[in-house]
């Protein structure tokens, strides 16, 4: 078997897929044209001028204006469900056998769904996408950085009843060059206190210093992309020695401008240097891949062998926020097929 294909068949993880930023295109016609929701087009190919990125944006701000029709259309229990459905339902064709989907409840309380009610839809989903598709799945729910430390404290009190029934963590997204980390203090200590597993997005636009403040002020256990770390030697060795693994998104690191290619990328180094790394989509629609697609471009771009990919997925299992019954789970089908395949 051709290293492409093994990559196609392999069982893998997505830590790190943002469910607004990964919906159908198809999806979101219909949930407009049922909804009377307004589109710019209804056409697919006319529509994706909106949704998707082509090649390069000028910023991570431009990149993250691709999210406002989807916002518009995650609005209802129904479509979140759905959304969630077919997430899921695409991620088992290409192999992946435990995803974390994460998203911003409060993005979706326009049409009257509270915090609960957005949170439910999406667990509904993954609990039947365990059984229609075999996926395991777990939601990482967003706080935004722009949004007030009261939002934030709200949305882990609201997570918290959710420990164990789908959600497994919290995360710190949105505008990293304008709002420091340590707004959020106080939310992720609460995070902490509740049992909750806790992720930030850091080092993604420029700021390294970010990366450790979401460490050791916000309890980060993993980071988000971590891409700008390599411009401090000291934040490598930082993440290193504590063992802090990031979670890369290629793509959407060449989309949003962090780095000019996907040969550019610090990934490799970050590995040969001894950071764990994990592969994930970012946002499957927006950055217009897929988790084979990024592990095809590390092999092509970056040079990554079949140890490579083998160390990244079992990273990626050992450093998800599963509990100890789905880890067991997924390193059984994992090493279970690396044995089959003698690889």
């Amino acid at each position: 078997m051709n290293l492409n294909k093994l990559l196609e068949t392999i069982p893998k993880t997505d830590l790190h897929c943002h469910l607004d930023g990964s919906i159908r295109p198809q999806t979101m016609i219909d949930i407009s044209r049922k909804d009377n929701i307004s589109l710019p087009s209804y056409s697919i190919s006319e529509l994706e001028k909106y949704v998707k990125v082509s090649g390069k944006c000028d910023s991570l701000k431009d990149y993250l204006n691709k999210f406002d029709i989807p916002i518009k259309i995650m609005q209802s229990y129904d479509n979140i469900y759905r959304i969630t459905s077919e997430l899921l339902e695409d991620a088992a064709r290409q192999n992946i056998c435990y995803m974390e989907i994460r998203f911003a409840p409060f993005n979706h309380l326009q049409k009257g769904l509270s915090l609960k009610d957005v949170i439910n839809a999406s667990i509904d989903a993954i609990k039947d996408g365990r059984k229609k598709y075999g996926i395991a799945s777990n939601l990482i729910l967003c706080a935004m950085r722009h949004e007030s430390p009261e939002m934030s404290k709200d949305l882990v009190n609201t997570a918290k009843d959710f420990i164990g029934l789908g959600v497994s963590a919290i995360d710190l997204a949105g505008n990293e060059a304008d709002f420091p980390p340590e707004i959020h203090r106080e939310a992720f200590d609460m995070a902490k206190y509740y049992g909750l597993h806790r992720t930030v997005h850091a080092g993604e636009t420029g700021n390294p210093a970010n990366i450790i403040k979401s460490i050791e002020l916000l309890n980060a256990e993993r980071i988000g992309h971590g891409v700008f770390a390599f411009k401090d030697s000291h934040v490598v060795e930082y993440l290193k020695r504590n063992n802090i693994p990031l979670e890369v998104c290629i793509t959407s690191n060449v989309n949003t401008s962090a780095v000019n290619s996907y040969k550019e990328h610090p990934v490799k180094s970050y590995m040969d240097n001894g950071i764990i790394i994990t592969v994930n989509t970012d946002n499957t629609t927006v950055s217009n891949t897929s988790i084979v697609d990024e592990f095809k471009y590390l092999v092509k771009y970056q040079n990554f062998t079949l140890n490579d990919i083998k160390k990244v997925i079992k990273n990626s299992i050992d450093y998800s926020f599963a509990d100890k019954k789905d880890k067991d789970s997924l390193n059984f089908k994992f090493l279970s097929f690396v044995n089959d395949m003698h690889i």
